[in-house]
Formats: C-alpha cells, structure tokens, sequence
C-alpha cells in the first residue's frame, strides 16, 4: 500500500508541475504584456499577433496530428534586446494540450548584417508523466537584404539551434541548422522558403524544407500558404508532405 501511495503522490505533483508550467508561462507572458504597455513608447516597443492555421508544422512536422491550430503572442523589444512568448494547442496523441513557448535575447546590426542571439523556452501542458518534453534552445541567426533581383527585393539568411536536453526523455542533444531566402515579386506579396536539417544524437535525423506566398490583406491582416516536406516520411504521418493555409493578424 506504501508503494501505491507514493507513486499515487509523485503522479499527483507531477501533474501539479505540469500544471504550474503553464501558468508560469501565462504569468509571464502576461507579464511582459504589461511591461510594455507601461512603457512610455509603447506603440513601438510591443507587438502581438494571432493565426489561425490548417496545420501548426514545426520544422517540417505536424505538431496537431495535421488539425487546425490557433495560436497568439507578444514580444517587447527596446534597444534591440527583446523578450516574448507565444501559445498554440498541440496534439501528439497524449494528454498535451498546449505549447507555451518563452524567448529573450538581442539583435544588433553589424556591417549590413541583421544578426539575432536568443534563448527559447518550450513548455508543454498536460504532457505525460515522466514524458520531460521542456526544454531550451540557444539560437544564433544572421540575415542580410541583397537588394533588388530579377524577381523583386530579396533577403537571405541562416539560422543555428542547439538544445543540450532536447524534446523527450532521452536526454538527446540536439542541432538544427537552416538556410532561408525571402523575395517580393510585387506590392504586398512575398515568396519565401527554407531548407533545414535537424540532428539529434539518438539518430532521428532528417531534412526539411518549405516554400509559399504571404499576401497582405490589410496593414495588421496576412494569408499565407505553404508546402512542407521532410525527407523521412517513414518517420510517420506527421512527418509528411503537406500544403498549409495560415491567416495572421499582427499588431
């Protein structure tokens, strides 16, 4: 009976860590909400955004099992340091409900070249016990505007993630480099697209890429639709090629 008791309790506290996550996360999301519109210059310090998507895909997977998701964030920015978080439902076949992601970090300008040092938190809600999906990344990411193409005003940039404890209870390290291109062929349209190839030390290894079009409806409304592949469909479903139709409202 001692042995039931005590598993009974950890299962107890480590669903009140779960759920304690998610209000942290809430908390201070709603936190830097309110720093930013105490600033004096709010207008230009806080942004915030909602979508509305087919499918929420994370570098190349399906994180709702290919449904609809719904997200929204805030970000504050001064002086090229920012912080900010943002929240979608997820589905991966379990209890887990919901991604609450936390970011800060500092973008400085250098020789033309925009440049992007950061740390993201992942918080999962209602994950397994014993499951251990949180975890951080660091991030470095560089982009640089080449000017006027055949095609339009183009960007190009690449981006570096590193997690020393990624998704899971493998403790796996884990790397993901890409490299990503933006051009807009006329008034209100972009084209952009992405390759990526995502490492982790138990092997599930693969690579991904994206292409679409992003039209401005209106000075805060955009649709977007996107293709995105990786090549290891054996994975599973999720893991699949799909086309994405996402509408986001930013403010």
């Amino acid at each position: 009976m001692r042995a039931s008791k005590d598993i009974s309790m950890r299962n107890r506290l480590n669903k009140a860590s779960g759920r304690n996550d998610a209000w942290f996360a809430a908390a201070s999301i709603a936190a830097i909400a309110g720093l930013g519109l105490c600033s004096e210059a709010k207008a230009q310090d806080v942004s915030a955004n909602v979508a509305l998507t087919s499918d929420y895909v994370f570098r190349g997977v399906s994180q709702t099992q290919e449904d609809p998701a719904i997200s929204a964030g805030v970000d504050l920015t001064r002086n090229g340091f920012y912080a900010g978080g943002w929240a979608s439902n997820v589905d991966f076949g379990d209890d887990t409900h919901a991604e609450v992601d936390l970011y800060a970090g500092y973008r400085p300008e250098v020789a033309g070249y925009a440049l992007d040092f950061g740390v993201i938190g992942y918080l999962y809600a209602g994950q397994p016990d014993g499951a251990d999906y949180d975890y951080v990344e660091l991030k470095a990411a560089a982009s640089r505007a080449v000017g006027q193409t055949p095609f339009g005003l183009a960007t190009l940039g690449t981006a570096v993630y590193y997690s020393p404890d990624f998704f899971g209870a493998s403790e796996d390290e884990a790397t993901y480099a890409e490299i990503n291109g933006a051009v807009s062929p006329a008034d209100k349209w972009t084209v952009s697209g992405a390759v990526g190839r995502q490492w982790v030390s138990s092997d599930l290894d693969y690579t991904t890429w994206n292409l679409g079009a992003a039209y401005q409806l209106t000075d805060t409304l955009a649709v977007d639709l996107r293709y995105h592949d990786t090549d290891q469909h054996d994975f599973g479903d999720i893991y699949g090629a799909r086309a994405v139709a996402t509408l986001k409202a930013s403010f």
